[in-house]
């Protein structure tokens, strides 16, 4: 098909080449387009411009007439030494319109390559990707912490729900309360503590019994049970230290502090 349309084309008087001194490895000592007025197809094209990015050294007639088409003046296939084509781009809102040119070397294969004006050569370049859009900043975080003694939610040594007394219950009430005042609450964490009176085993347990507990006591409040969640911490965590050799009524309330469960509020913003 590409030798019969430019038999076509030469049938009507063709080209070589306009280009100077365009030696054996396909370099013209003196670069020369032609008139765009001589140009058989005087409209020129838009080219595909990954097609363009492919037109490389050593390319033959075929593959350039696939990438490109037939060249746009009275260039043939038997003999020619160059092709000249008329391409037009888009950029920001306007066509610009640019000359290109092909030179073979001796056995017609493609060589060297020319834009007129050569700042057409950029409009090949990839274009830069948009930079990715900066990530939203995390919003803060902030902790509040409530409080509330086991003691006064449940009697010693006791986690169940009816186990509640009427005190603990009032303070619970408070602190949803208060919960439904703040904004952007993300998370509710509900844990319990003991005191080390009692093996590890039974303390931990004991403590995950009272955060259970207090966990369906917010959520009969009110909070929504997505938010919140229940941990036991046993005797890990004592915040006051008390001689375990003494009376075990005064080693009891010496350590009431420790027999606490906490209600932590993750607040954003």
């Amino acid at each position: 098909m590409l030798l019969l349309v430019l038999m076509a084309v030469a049938a009507g008087g063709c080209t070589t080449h306009v280009s100077r001194d365009i030696s054996a490895d396909g370099v013209p000592g003196e670069v020369v387009f032609p008139a765009m007025e001589q140009a058989v197809l005087k409209e020129g094209t838009f080219p595909n411009p990954d097609s363009l990015r492919l037109v490389a050294s050593g390319v033959t007639k075929d593959q350039l007439y696939d990438l490109l088409g037939r060249p746009h003046f009275r260039e043939g296939y038997a003999g020619v030494r160059e092709w000249d084509y008329i391409f037009h781009f888009r950029r920001d809102g306007q066509v610009i319109t640019c000359q290109y040119k092909v030179v073979f070397d001796n056995q017609y294969y493609a060589r060297s390559f020319y834009w007129m004006p050569a700042s057409c050569a950029g409009l090949l370049s990839e274009p830069a990707p948009a930079p990715a859009p900066a990530p939203a900043p995390a919003p803060a975080v902030t902790t509040r912490r409530f409080a509330l003694s086991a003691n006064t939610l449940f009697a010693f040594g006791r986690s169940g729900p009816g186990d509640i007394q009427a005190g603990g219950r009032a303070e619970v009430s408070r602190i949803v309360n208060e919960l439904r005042k703040t904004r952007g609450v993300r998370h509710v964490r509900v844990v319990g503590h003991t005191d080390p009176v009692g093996s590890d085993q039974s303390n931990l347990a004991l403590s995950q019994r009272r955060a259970d507990t207090v966990r369906q006591l917010l959520i009969a409040e009110g909070v929504p049970s997505a938010l919140i969640s229940a941990e036991g911490r046993g005797e890990t965590e004592q915040i006051k230290q008390c001689d375990m050799s003494q009376p075990r009524s005064a080693l009891v309330a010496c350590l009431l502090p420790n027999r606490r469960v906490e209600i932590v509020a993750d607040v954003e913003g």
